[in-house]
């Protein structure tokens, strides 16, 4: 970023984000019939808790039902480090206290069965119907369980894909500790688009600092659909600098993209070469939310088109969709960006309420990825809203310097808790 630092650019972009979406505080609620606009948000991740939360400090007076399954979320973000050892699920797992209490968000533990988008209701598990004026969608991710032969949900308890944190997390975490010092540790990482870009990388760096530290004589492989990936030529350089030859990176051009595997032999086939492995972390290919899919919401490909200024759905009128499962251009499929596509919701939402024409508003990512415990690199982006749809503002962000001396590797690691102690208290703090 030469003489513009990351920190410069996170005060600039929160300002900015902020004064954008608390630029609506004085839009009154709408109300037909004299009753209160009803918002009902499915999904409490990064996206619809934020939306959820800032629907209610824009305007108090909309009623804000959030559904989502769990009494606690526990998030992608850090859940890294909880392999490498150096977090526990306590610390990366979030309630919705604050969300009820604080802010007044009606929190339902249930599930959305279906959404009739047209009568703008839905209906639950436990057999309610709700109804509502307008409707937030933001389920992440779900998995192409048939697009590799061998893999499947099932396949996942062999061979944990730990991308929806929690329960996956943690056996990945012990097959990760009986694992022998001098096994072979294989990820296959997924093609494009997948849920945070530089995330499995962040994940080899961190599985390759356990082994450093328990079991040195181990060797990591990414088996992996592309060719190139995030922040590649920091990480590598990391890499390299921290931990020699241990990992290897095989990209689909040179036999990387999975095409078979078997659970009970723990092998893996590729166009040109068959792995054998002590443990496997299989990321699969990726598609919108299910409900997202069971609902009319995606594309023949899989995601969800949306107006880029209002994330409203191009299919269903009146419906929203955040997060990872939209097509949001240019912006990728992160925490970050969940939560800030949450808040540009939020303020659409209210704005449309009241029969205006919601203000253009810029939009941020961030990701900070841990090398080593003291070593750590980030990206950075500004986006607005073009003809094009989401674009990338030109020169507005950038990725850390390449020949960095320690010390800014350090301070990146520790802007990287900041970061994550700064959004998860502003979601659900």
């Amino acid at each position: 970023m030469s003489q513009f630092t990351r920190r410069d650019f996170l005060k600039i972009a929160g300002a900015a984000s902020a004064a954008g979406v608390l630029g609506h505080a004085s839009l009154a609620r709408a109300a037909e019939g004299g009753k209160a606009a009803r918002v009902v948000v499915v999904g409490g991740g990064f996206g619809g808790a934020t939306c959820a939360k800032y629907l209610r400090r824009l305007d108090p007076g909309i009623a804000v039902t959030l559904v989502e399954p769990s009494t606690k979320f526990i998030t992608c973000p850090f859940s890294n480090l909880v392999l490498g050892g150096l977090r526990d699920m306590n610390s990366i797992t979030q309630n919705y206290d604050a969300l009820k209490k604080k802010h007044g968000v009606n929190v339902m533990h249930d599930t959305v069965t279906s959404i009739d988008a047209a009568g703008k209701k839905l209906k639950l598990k436990s057999g309610k119907t709700l109804s509502y004026d307008r409707l937030v969608v933001s389920p992440g991710i779900d998995f192409k369980w048939d697009a590799v032969e061998g893999y499947s949900e099932k396949a996942a308890e062999v061979m944990p894909h730990a991308w929806k944190a929690g329960p996956q997390t943690v056996l990945l975490q012990k097959k990760l500790k009986a694992m022998k010092n001098g096994g072979t540790f294989i990820m296959v990482s997924p093609p494009n688009p997948f849920r945070c870009p530089p995330g499995p990388y962040e994940r080899a760096s961190m599985v390759a600092h356990y082994l450093k530290e328990h079991k040195p004589k181990s060797k990591i492989i990414i088996l992996d659909a592309k060719d190139a990936f995030s922040k590649q030529g920091l990480f590598q350089d990391g890499w390299k600098k921290v931990y020699g030859d241990m990992i290897e990176w095989v990209p689909g051009a040179k036999g990387g993209t999975v095409k078979k595997v078997n659970v009970k032999k723990m092998t893996l086939e590729t166009d040109l070469d068959k792995h054998k492995a002590d443990v496997v972390n299989f990321i699969p290919a990726q598609t919108a939310g299910k409900i997202a899919i069971a609902s009319g919401l995606a594309d023949d490909k899989g995601w969800c088109p949306v107006d880029p200024k209002t994330f409203e759905s191009k299919l269903h009128p009146g419906v929203h969709v955040i997060g990872d499962s939209s097509i949001a251009g240019a912006l990728p499929k992160s925490g970050f960006a969940a939560s800030s596509e949450g808040k540009m919701c939020a303020a659409a939402i209210v704005a449309l309420f009241k029969g205006e024409t919601p203000a253009e508003n810029s939009l941020v990512n961030t990701c900070y990825s841990l090398i080593a415990p003291q070593y750590g690199i980030s990206v950075a982006g500004v986006y607005k809203v073009t003809e094009k749809g989401i674009t990338e503002v030109p020169g507005a962000g950038g990725v850390s310097p390449k020949d960095a001396p320690d010390s800014f590797r350090e301070q990146e690691a520790k802007y990287g808790a900041g970061w994550y102690a700064s959004i998860t208290s502003d979601i659900w703090g």
